[in-house]
């Protein structure tokens, strides 16, 4: 599995229910964050390796009702301190 963060920007008014519909509606989804900033949400989506990630953002994400605009971050490695 791989990671990708999407910074969605909402609809006035529609960031809780964005979110609330991509946390019961799409499975890759790992994590949904509300954000300060020019973006409202920030998700944190699990795809297969081979899975299309262009195809999956526009088909599942700018998809959901409220949606008005996306910006797609795709991840290389992960790293993490260590905890004693």
């Amino acid at each position: 599995m791989r990671a990708i963060f999407v910074m969605i920007k909402c609809e006035m008014g529609q960031a809780y229910r964005v979110a609330r519909e991509m946390a019961d509606g799409i499975e890759e989804l790992s994590e949904m964050h509300s954000i300060s900033g020019q973006y409202d949400l920030l998700g944190k989506f699990y795809l297969e390796p081979d899975r299309d990630i262009g195809l999956f953002v526009v088909e599942k994400v700018q998809t959901v009702p409220g949606v008005k605009d996306t910006y797609t971050l795709q991840t290389f490695n992960a790293f993490s301190g260590q905890r004693g």
